[in-house]
Parts: structure tokens; sequence; C-alpha cells
């Protein structure tokens, strides 16, 4: 997939969003959706599909700076959210004919990303109503000029305001109290982030179903091994720092402290058009590895909470030694990794959908871990936990997902 390795990351589509090639510095989020048109490219919804297209929208809208969804998980369920919406839509304006017309698949999926997407962003409709009107205007491929807009476009809010009131039922869990408070090797902090913890899962029965067991005892000579080879790879990125040399490490660490679901979906994306599937196959594809993403990030957390174990930095502060986080320390307890889950999850659905890129998938699942720990932030052992974690979350939401033309219950 060469495109997509020399960095065509489809930035947008004339949209400002958060991520860029491989190893490229961030572009900051603005502080509201930008108005159609504002960049020099048109959003180019016929070239690489509704769903594609209303994907960078979403990715986009989580990525403001400021908005109530912008943390890495709640990221993760507006576009699960959105891209059920999505496949629902197309599915049901397949089945629809009006007058003769087959319904427009990609009206439906627009009307339905705008439907969910209003519900979660309700300050920007007028810009969403601005890019829908712009989709409906912009010259269709032949096939779509066959189809009725109107009848995909109502398909598709009916579906959407449907999805968006199911997502208003969320529930968010309660923090229990820390197993064994003030036992040596648990974390320290007050009021943590909670991830998704307790809420209502898309495919796991449990919020436990795949629990990874504890991490290596506090104090063991496995932990003792893991920590000290953080504390190695901290060290020599400190000197570099202090010699003012390149430091690839802190790099990496520095790129995938913002890297979150909004950068796999937009992998996944290129992808999909770099592979040339159809609408449904698009939406299908982003709905799996959104929900997957939304379900690890329970699972994830519930492990961080039943385990409550303590962070590289708070040890290595407990013993006197020198220990820097060189990006931002997360709030929560350090077993399992939440970039590991996450880029885990995701990636085992793409290399579901996409066997050829299986190498250059788990790369990213790799490279996500070691950044963790460039940054001071986890051992290797909760990198490994948290990958398998979002493997086993993954395969779960490929075995009992969408097959064939059925639609996502919500029930």
């Amino acid at each position: 997939m060469s495109q997509l390795r020399s960095g065509r990351w489809l930035a947008g589509f004339g949209l400002v969003i958060t991520l860029t090639a491989c190893g490229d510095a961030p572009t900051l989020p603005s502080a509201t959706l930008s108005a159609p048109g504002a960049n020099a490219s048109a959003v180019k919804f016929w070239e690489v599909g509704s769903s594609v297209a209303w994907n960078a929208t979403a990715r986009e809208a989580v990525s403001v700076s400021g908005n109530p969804f912008a943390s890495p998980h709640q990221q993760a369920r507006v576009l699960a959210y959105v891209s059920v919406a999505q496949y629902n839509a197309i599915v049901a304006a397949e089945d629809a004919t009006e007058r003769g017309r087959r319904a427009s698949v990609a009206a439906a999926a627009a009307g339905a990303s705008l439907e969910v997407l209003k519900g979660f962003y309700p300050a920007s409709v007028g810009i969403l109503n601005a890019r829908l009107a712009e989709q409906k205007a912009a010259e269709p491929w032949s096939g779509a000029q066959r189809q009725d807009w109107a009848a995909g476009e109502a398909i598709g809010r009916d579906v959407g305001l449907a999805v968006s009131a199911y997502a208003s039922t969320d529930a968010v869990g309660k923090l229990p109290a820390p197993p064994n408070p003030g036992l040596a090797g648990n974390w320290t902090g007050t009021n943590p982030l909670l991830g998704l913890y307790g809420w209502r899962t898309w495919a796991l029965s449990s919020h436990d179903q795949f629990r990874p067991g504890p991490p290596p005892a506090f104090g063991s000579q496995e932990f003792l091994v893991a920590f000290e080879e953080v504390r190695t790879m901290n060290a020599e990125i400190a000197a570099e720092i202090a010699a003012d040399t390149p430091s690839p490490r802190l790099k990496i660490a520095q790129d995938w402290a913002v890297r979150g679901a909004p950068y796999m979906n937009a992998i996944a994306a290129a992808m999909i058009v770099d592979h040339h599937r159809s609408e449904i196959e698009a939406a299908r594809i982003l709905a799996l590895a959104n929900m997957a993403a939304f379900d690890v990030m329970d699972a994830c957390f519930d492990a961080k909470v039943a385990y409550y174990y303590i962070r590289p930095s708070q040890y290595a502060a407990s013993i006197g030694a020198t220990l820097s986080t060189f990006v931002g320390l997360p709030n929560h307890p350090s077993y399992p990794s939440g970039h590991s889950c996450l880029t885990g999850a995701y990636a085992a659905v793409l290399q579901n959908a996409f066997p050829d890129e299986a190498a250059y998938l788990q790369a990213l699942v790799e490279e996500a871990g070691l950044a963790r720990m460039y940054g001071g932030l986890h051992y290797r052992f909760d990198c490994v936990a948290g990958r398998d974690l979002g493997r086993n979350v993954a395969s779960l939401v490929l075995e009992t997902g969408p097959k064939g033309h059925t639609a996502i219950p919500l029930d």
C-alpha cells in the first residue's frame, strides 16, 4: 500500500483534523468546525465515498479542542455511533425503492452522520447542514445519479436520530474503591479518568470478559527487570535531550501522545480508498473498527481499576530514582496500556479487512506500545497485555458483528 505509507492520509478533504503522515508533527485543531470551502481543496464526497468523507468530518469534530468529547475514549465513542449509523442507514437505503428508483446510499450515510453529529455537537448544526448541502450540490458519480437523494437522506436522518437516541441512554460507570487501599504497588491519584469503564458495550457480555491476568507481583524480579528497562530507556533519552542531539525515541513518544481513535480512523479510511471498497463495505469496516475501540476502552479500564497498578514514575519516586515523563502522565493506573488496547483493537479489525496490510498494522501496534515506554509511562508488560486485550475484543466484535446485509441491532 505504497500511497498510504508515502503519506497520503486523507488529511480531511478540506477539513481541519489533528492527524498527519506518520512522523509529521500534528496539526492543532481549530476551536470550531471549519466552514465548507474554508480550505483550497473541496470535500470530494463522490471520489472517496460518503462514509469516508463524513468519517473525516467526525474526526475533525472529535478533535476540536475544549469540546466534551475530545478525550481519547470519548473520541472512540462518538466515532462508533457515527459509523454504526452510517452502516445501518446504508443497509436500509439499499432495501428501499421510491417510484422505481433506489434510495441514495451516499445520502443515507450523510443524513445519518449529520443527525448523530448534531446530537453530540449542537453548536455546529449550521456547519454540518452546510456540509450536507455541499455534498448534495456536488457532481455525483454516474451510478449515484440514478439514485433518489431525498429518499436516501430521509432514511439516513431517521436512522441517525434512532442511533443518537440510543447513544443518549449510555451510562458511565462509577469507580469502585481501589483494592487494598494504600498497599505498596498501588497506583495513587485522585479523580482518575475512567475511559469507558462500565458503559454499555456493543459485543462484550461482561466488562471483565477478557480481563488479562494480573501483572507481575510488585517488587518481584519480573517487575524490577521491567522497570529497569524503562528506566534505562528514559536515561538514554534524557541524555540525548541534554546533549541537544536528535532523539528518535522522544519523537515517537511525542507523536503517539496525540494519536488515538481519530488517527486509526484516518488509517482505516486511507486503506478503504486505496483498496477501492464499496460504500457499504467501507461503512461496515468503520463500524466494526470503532465498535471494537469502544468496547476495548471499557475492557481496558475494567482491568485498570481491578489491578490499580503503580506507574513507573511513581515507583521511581518512591525509591528516589530519576525517571522523567516526556509526555503527559495519564491520570489512571498503569496496567494495561490504553494506547496498546486501542491500537490493538483497530489493527485486528483492519487486518481482517485488509490481510495484505498485516505487517504494517502490527508494526503500528508495537510502535504505539514502545512510544509509551519511551515516554516513561508504561512497562513492557502493560503494552503486551493491552495489545492482546485489543485483539481479543476485536475478534469478538468480528465474530458477532454484521455479516452480509444485516443492520447492527440497537438493544
